[in-house]
């Protein structure tokens, strides 16, 4: 599915983030980061200097991989209010890392997108919280964000499932699939 706001670029980009996290124990690269948003259909403009810029038709987005990352999600618009930030760091008081996703306007949501923020024991190599990150999927009746089995089993353990992973609002479940009465989107589970 084409990446067309910062939300279709940002969960999808932690996702991909999460795993390489889980497997290296460790923050990913810049250039791991650009290769995920090349796949997810952004063009390179810009590296160099410590900064990257990528964008597609409807986003823009500046990576900064220094001792943390940081990844801006912005509109094509200009419009900041709609800006998503993707953080991956180091938290030596935890000794773990820790991946979030989190709004530029937090007035009208505060909190992580994806429910929670991912934290990754160095110790264990384990994933310590209930993160709700996933791809998303164009159908018919919609667009979803699709998640495995694992994510909706530690989302349950949670007990945020009526949360909704994007914007915080109410879900409304039928079956396998829930659909946010405030932003619109839905959350399928698949059995890959």
């Amino acid at each position: 599915m084409r990446a067309y706001d910062p939300v279709t670029v940002a969960i999808p980009l932690a996702y991909r983030l999460e795993k390489i996290m889980l497997e290296k124990k460790s923050l990913p690269s810049g250039d791991e980061v650009k290769t995920i948003l090349k796949e997810l259909g952004l063009e390179e403009l810009y590296s160099g200097k410590g900064l990257a810029l990528l964008r597609n038709q409807d986003v823009v987005v500046l990576v900064f991989p220094r001792e943390s990352l940081v990844i801006d999600v912005i509109p094509a618009t200009g419009e900041v209010s709609d800006a998503l930030e993707v953080i991956a760091y180091h938290d030596r008081k935890l000794n773990a890392l820790i991946l979030e996703v989190l709004p530029a306007n937090d007035i009208e949501y505060e909190g992580n997108i994806g429910v929670e923020p991912a934290i990754i024991s160095l110790e264990s190599g384990e994933l310590e919280s209930a993160p709700v990150f996933g791809d998303f999927r164009e159908e018919e009746d919609g667009i979803y964000l699709v998640i495995d089995k694992d994510t909706l089993q530690r989302w349950k353990e949670s007990g945020k499932l009526d949360v909704c992973p994007i914007c915080g609002g109410e879900l409304s479940w039928r079956g396998k699939k829930a659909i946010c009465l405030d932003c619109g989107y839905g959350v399928k589970v698949v059995e890959e």
